[in-house]
């Protein structure tokens, strides 16, 4: 299996890149907005997919976009192409905020993406980035994710952060995380 290509870039066909690698020519299937010129150094990280009769490449340029590359893949339906054609819409963490936000709609532009494949995909991703990204369901980004994420960063786990959260008052993060670590902090006293 192939992971990472660095060599230069030989030129295109189609939606992929020929990258030049001592002599060697990979051919590598790239998002639409890709942009460099042929001679330019290039360093792709690869998912190999294996079929019965071909052996693809699909590269990015950072390994972020390789991630959420494999997360799509992981709904059902979404293959290698159909999941390189949805990031080829938008920049991945866009892309991201609008399928934790529950927006459908950006990815019914992709074509042969329908609004029951991208509800599809939503629902199985939605709860995952959510937690990545922060973002809720009404597209902003949850005081109590933030909480948590800072919570999180001072070494608590997340059951710690939401127990702490747990019948706190306070409208803005500064006063429910506030109110959050004397609870953690009174805890860990006893």
């Amino acid at each position: 299996m192939i992971g990472k290509l660095t060599g230069v870039l030989a030129g295109r066909q189609g939606d992929a890149v020929v990258v030049d690698v001592r002599g060697v020519g990979y051919c590598v299937r790239v998002p639409g907005a890709f942009v460099m010129t042929d001679g330019e150094p290039i360093s792709l990280h690869i998912h190999t997919a294996v079929r019965d009769d071909a052996i693809d490449l699909y590269g990015f340029a950072q390994e972020e976009e390789l991630v959420f590359f494999r997360q799509l893949m992981t709904v059902s339906s979404v293959g290698p192409k159909t999941a390189l054609s949805i990031m080829s819409v938008a920049e991945p963490s866009a892309l991201k905020r609008a399928i934790a936000a529950g927006d459908a709609s950006t990815l019914t532009k992709v074509f042969g993406i329908g609004k029951k494949s991208a509800e599809r995909i939503v629902v199985e991703l939605r709860d995952k980035l959510q937690l990545e990204t922060g973002v809720t369901e009404s597209g902003a980004m949850g005081t109590d994710a933030e909480v948590i994420e800072a919570l999180m960063a001072l070494g608590y786990s997340a059951h710690e952060c939401r127990s702490a959260l747990k019948d706190v008052v306070g409208e803005g993060t500064k006063d429910r995380l506030g109110a959050a670590l004397k609870r953690l902090g009174s805890r860990s006293v006893v």
